[in-house]
């Protein structure tokens, strides 16, 4: 019961925060809602479970390898987004940036489905309704929504949808972090701290890694919002999203891996959902919102950068409303062919040929003058193109 207060008590005063109008005016943190919406779009929703049942103990190591890994690529970018200016555009002028975002923009329809079939997933888990055709109907109507929004009154509505849906999830994030740590503590008090071997070794280990990328993506949403804000406000906020999304991973992981015993049965995508009722019974209802939060938010994150990238391939032909209802199309499709676990993988692939072609750009760039850098983003192209070919979904 005194768990259940200070978890109320922790959402209120998060969304407090997150609601004050200085910190909604702050044109940093408004630019670093977008990346951030979808970084942690669904990460800390399936990565515990996930990370847990594969890896055990190693999980919180894993999940630094993927935030370290998330970062260069972000350094890559961001050197990009000074090179191309305020503008955010220019890149189109040459072919490999050319590229670079015609596959960002086959990743976002991908990533897009991926985020709303996990919210059609958590929606129904706590329902009589909780199968995969009924998810694949809530997902669709999401799909219809967004596109509707997204046509009719393009980036601003959708922008402030999106703010409203963060502001939950970062408030719910908080509270479970809160609840997570006294159980957390509570059972390192009473000796019953788990130490899981991990199920997957080797080779298998790793390609299972390169097949999660994607669940740390997002950070380069903010190299397609230079019609909104100029550079330096992008740099800075991509970096402060990034810093801000390890945290909360690496917080998160280190508290689920060491309080649960992983489960021996198979994994479903909704697995936090019963994992968090062992802790509070509020928190499964609270995760369902987050989920529904989350989700939404991320997908319209990488809808707004589906929008943007389409434009400015375009020289400005395609207006951005057009490219959403491109984005509902192509999602609507996956939706009723791939299950979760499927889609995170594909996504993965597809983000991991973007990052590689967006390090080797940035490569040539600062070679001139910052050579060390440039083997470092190298190193990182070579490490894109290996989970483009071996990265493989969770079975």
């Amino acid at each position: 019961m005194i768990l259940d207060i200070v978890i109320v008590a922790t959402l209120v005063a998060a969304a407090a925060v997150l609601l004050a109008p200085n910190l909604r005016r702050w044109p940093v943190w408004r630019a670093m809602v977008t990346p951030l919406a979808s970084i942690i779009g669904s990460g800390f929703l399936i990565l515990g479970p996930l990370l847990h049942h594969a890896y055990g103990v190693w999980a919180p190591l894993v999940m630094a390898g993927l935030c370290l890994v998330a970062w260069g690529f972000g350094g890559a970018i961001r050197d990009n987004i000074a090179f191309l200016g305020d503008s955010g555009s220019g890149g189109q002028d040459h072919w490999s940036e050319s590229l670079a975002s015609a596959v960002l923009g086959f990743a976002y329809m991908i990533s897009v489905a991926y985020y709303l079939n996990l919210l059609g997933s958590f929606a129904l888990s706590l329902t009589p309704f909780d199968t995969p055709y009924f998810a694949r109907l809530l997902t669709s109507a999401v799909y219809l929504v967004i596109g509707a929004v997204g046509w009719t009154l393009g980036f601003k509505m959708l922008e402030s949808m999106e703010y409203g849906s963060v502001t939950v999830k970062l408030a719910i994030i908080a509270a479970l972090l809160v609840a997570l740590g006294v159980y957390f503590a509570q059972t390192a008090a009473d000796g019953r701290l788990v130490l899981d071997a991990p199920r997957e070794t080797g080779l298998a280990a790793i390609t299972l890694a390169f097949g999660l990328i994607v669940t740390v993506q997002g950070f380069e949403t903010s190299r397609y919002l230079g019609r909104n804000y100029d550079a330096q406000t992008r740099i800075r906020s991509m970096r402060m999203a990034q810093i801000v999304a390890t945290v909360i991973y690496l917080i998160y992981i280190v508290l689920v891996a060491y309080s649960f015993t992983a489960s021996t049965g198979p994994l479903s995508e909704t697995a936090i959902v019963h994992m968090m009722g062992q802790v509070s019974p509020i928190l499964p209802f609270l995760l369902v919102a987050a989920a529904l939060a989350a989700q939404f938010s991320a997908a319209v994150a990488d809808t707004n950068g589906s929008g943007g990238l389409v434009s400015e391939l375009s020289r400005k032909r395609i207006p951005q409303r057009q490219a959403y209802a491109l984005t509902v199309a192509v999602g609507l499709g996956i939706t009723w062919a791939a299950n979760a676990f499927e889609i995170i993988a594909y996504a993965s692939r597809a983000f991991a040929a973007y990052y590689c072609l967006q390090a080797s750009i940035a490569a040539v760039r600062v070679w001139p003058t910052h050579k060390t850098r440039a083997c470092v983003y190298a190193g990182l192209a070579v490490l894109g193109a290996l989970m483009v070919i071996f990265g493989r979904s969770f079975e």
